[in-house]
């Protein structure tokens, strides 16, 4: 965070300040928890449906904030008064990063799609540090909130601000677009995440173009070629476009995929200019490959070389929680947590995935299921469908949790001949008494919800790892 007065917040947001705190100096970081605050802080008091930040800001001044941002006055707290909190935030870091544009070369790198988004960012931010100073976000800090704190992270010497930007309804990317517009627009895929919302996939795709349609003058699109829907839209931009897949005609493509007994896969990396490399991912699942394409064209077009693009993508690991962490327990079973989010998309790339592992090691493969959420009427069918593929997978064992995810079990059943056996219980509780009994040695078993479902916990369990959702 760059060092700022109040006054100088007030005028970025259209705040008001009292002329006896106008001189008050932010120099610590932007929070909206009074327990993350230190020395110098500026605290944000949200309102929230359960809890009120403006009832934590005299808390927050004690712990060492020297500013809140703030709906009303409050006594004895130095405040900026705004109309709208969360608005005001997003002004904030709209202001500090064009500052930040004005004395130094900061390259802002927004990556979106309806599945992989937060593995790419974890990429790029492994490929690019080397490069410069990198802020990325938080976990999947990618809405009007997390955004804005992720921005308000860059400070002087930041030559890398790489944004995971979400979207639940059109509109959201040009809103989230507007505080920090990109020089490079990554796309990934569009799928069938937030199909409740957004209410078709056509939607879906005019909410993704939003990111291209977002580019500063001169920046660069980087498209999925193997996505039709994502390569149309070239369409939308009157920059450089790169594209990146599988296809022949991809800018940066892949070439030779090939899937290891782990469910890791490997590829030839072609990149202009540059002889072809072999990548050898240490990511579970042939879905990464998008994944580190994406990263591998980003990276490239902010001046990675093609050699430490390949080396760095051979090394990195999982690096954010709940997602394709693969633990073996003493007890010779294998837990795939894949527990941070589903969707139809995701789901059947991690199935997949578990499908190949076990198949290529013998062993029982086990899928423990919960609801995706924010599918509208489509749910049941979605959950339905879902289910006959993982017969069709020939996942041995299903346990499914949750009423909402009974869709699978339908669906499994109907396509039960094929020989799966299907267990539904009620909750993760239930869940984690069955598996603690029925589990053996050998088994390979992925754990996959959407957050809302709270399979996390059920993987935290499965793992003995406490690690926050």
């Amino acid at each position: 965070m760059i060092e700022l007065t109040a006054a100088e917040v007030a005028a970025a947001t259209g705040g008001a300040v009292s002329a006896a705190f106008a001189g008050a100096r932010v120099t610590g970081p932007v929070v909206i928890d009074s327990r993350d605050v230190t020395a110098g802080s500026l605290f944000v008091a949200l309102p929230g449906e359960h809890v009120d930040g403006h009832d934590f800001a005299a808390a927050a001044v004690d712990a060492g904030a020297t500013l809140v941002l703030a709906a009303r006055e409050l006594e004895d707290v130095p405040c900026v008064v705004v109309d709208d909190v969360q608005a005001a935030l997003g002004e904030l870091a709209r202001y500090v990063l064009a500052t930040l544009r004005e004395g130094a070369d900061v390259r802002v790198v927004a990556v979106t799609g309806s599945v992989g988004k937060t593995t790419t960012k974890d990429l790029l931010r492994a490929l690019v540090s080397p490069l410069g100073p990198t802020i990325v976000p938080r976990g999947s800090f990618n809405n009007e909130i997390g955004l804005p704190l992720t921005v308000l992270g860059a400070d002087r010497d930041t030559r890398f601000l790489v944004l995971e930007m979400g979207a639940d309804h059109e509109g959201n990317l040009t809103y989230l677009t507007r505080i920090a517009p990109p020089d490079l627009a990554v796309v990934l895929v569009v799928g069938s995440a937030h199909l409740g919302h957004f209410g078709s996939v056509d939607a879906i795709e005019r909410a993704k173009g939003e990111l291209v349609q977002g580019l500063r003058p001169g920046g660069v699109a980087v498209l999925n070629a193997d996505d039709l829907r994502v390569s149309a839209m070239a369409r939308l931009t009157d920059g450089p476009v790169v594209t990146f897949g599988t296809i022949p005609s991809a800018d940066v493509r892949a070439s030779d995929v090939r899937i290891d007994a782990e469910g890791r896969a490997s590829f030839e990396l072609h990149a202009p200019g540059a002889e072809p490399l072999r990548v050898d991912l240490r990511l579970v699942g042939e879905h990464h490959v998008t994944n580190a394409l994406a990263a591998a064209a980003g990276a490239l077009q902010l001046g990675a070389s093609a050699q430490d693009v390949g080396r760095v993508l051979s090394e990195a690991g999982p690096a954010s929680p709940h997602r394709m962490h693969v633990v073996d327990r003493p007890d010779g079973v294998r837990i795939i947590d894949d527990a941070y989010n589903a969707n139809p998309d995701s789901m059947r790339a991690g199935l997949r995935a578990l499908a190949v592992m076990a198949k290529q090691t013998g062993r029982r493969s086990v899928a423990v299921l919960g609801e995706m959420l924010e599918l509208g009427d489509d749910s049941r069918g979605v959950h339905d469908e879902l289910g006959e593929l993982v017969v069709r997978l020939n996942i041995r064992w299903l346990v499914v949790v949750g009423a909402g995810a009974g869709g699978i079990v339908d669906g499994a059943r109907r396509e039960g001949s094929w020989g799966s056996e299907v267990v539904h219980v009620a909750d993760v509780e239930e869940a984690a008494a069955l598996l603690r009994e029925e589990l053996k040695e050998g088994d390979v078993v992925l754990v996959k919800s959407s957050k809302g479902a709270g399979l996390w916990r059920l993987a935290n369990e499965l793992t003995g790892e406490q690690v926050p959702a």
